[in-house]
């Protein structure tokens, strides 16, 4: 069965895998020149279910407590698996506690053993949650090791306007995200900066509570740390604007002063496509399956969404869990 894939998002390349992997003889389309440059790109890339259980459906922690293991098979050694800390200010206390009650998969740290797994943040914070099964990657090393391994496969890559060359294909798999043609998709726009200090180390993905502007960290290489995100209903993909800089950073200070002498080496902006629902679809028209509404849940349901659109493809029925 020939495929053709469009987007090379992380929707497309994990539709790709599992479609190459089930037989079929993939190509990969994709508007853009290179690799890179859409929502994909300016993810956290926490692979952390049971920390968005807090605001998400029960379906996001199903279908994404397995993403770190594919990730792990697909792209070995873009894993990180030291779990996820939650922390707030004594001030905010009562957002640990709902936190908590809206969340599993976790236990109680004090501050001891705050110091023990994050010793820069020793004395900081009095008490947090841990949760010991999550993970994270960076979201461009994790796409780059992909798409080298898809084209390893043999599967084609077709960048620019050599995307627009469709024909002799017996599927489509359309992950174009918010370029495809779907009324019912709105955009939720978010915002992140890149920021650089030797003055911090971080050994996993930290949260920081808030009530009106929760803050994540997700350690990159080289002392990089990547600062979100707001989430704005938004379609617009211009940049960062005054207040989410002065928010991020406000709150990024607020966890360690030492990130107010932090190098700002990169903001960015990616829009990502939701649903009504904000949970992912999985649909099928004729020969064309659609991925799309990953929200901002995207390195982590997309393992899910790609297993059901190749099992679609393969089998013509409808997709175990996929949402009509």
């Amino acid at each position: 069965m020939r495929v053709l894939v469009k987007g090379a998002g992380v929707a497309g390349l994990t539709a790709a895998f599992e479609l190459a992997t089930r037989g079929a003889v993939v190509t990969v389309a994709e508007t853009r020149h290179s690799l890179g440059g859409n929502a994909s790109w300016f993810a956290g890339g926490m692979l952390a279910p049971w920390c968005e259980r807090e605001s998400a459906e029960q379906s996001v922690l199903d279908l994404g407590r397995n993403a770190a293991d594919w990730w792990d098979a697909a792209t070995p050694d873009q894993v990180t698996r030291a779990g996820t800390l939650v922390v707030a200010a004594p001030r905010d206390a009562g957002e640990l506690d709902r936190f908590a009650s809206r969340t599993s998969g976790h236990r109680w740290v004090d501050e001891d053993e705050i110091a023990l797994l994050e010793p820069d943040l020793a004395g900081r914070f009095r008490r947090g949650l841990l949760f010991p099964d999550e993970a994270h990657l960076d979201p461009r090393q994790a796409m780059a090791a992909l798409h080298h391994r898809l084209a390893a496969m043999g599967i084609e890559f077709r960048f620019g306007a050599d995307a627009r060359l469709a024909s002799g294909f017996d599927r489509l798999i359309d992950c174009t995200g918010m370029a495809a043609v779907d009324d019912r998709l709105r955009g939720v726009r978010g915002e992140m900066l890149i920021l650089r200090t030797p003055d911090i180390s971080l050994s996993r993905p930290v949260r920081l509570l808030h009530p009106r502007f929760p803050l994540y960290l997700v350690p990159r290489t080289d002392h990089h740390f990547m600062v979100g995100a707001t989430m704005i209903e938004s379609q617009s993909a211009g940049r960062v604007t005054a207040r989410s800089m002065m928010e991020l950073l406000g709150a990024a200070y607020a966890l360690h002063p030492a990130f107010g002498e932090a190098e700002i080496v990169e903001t960015g902006v990616g829009v990502r496509p939701a649903f009504p629902d904000n949970l992912p679809r999985v649909e099928a028209r004729g020969t064309t399956v659609t991925i799309n509404g990953l929200y901002r849940h995207g390195f982590l349901l997309a393992p899910a969404m790609a297993r059901q659109a190749a099992e679609l493809v393969f089998s013509h029925d409808k997709p175990p869990g996929a949402r009509q």
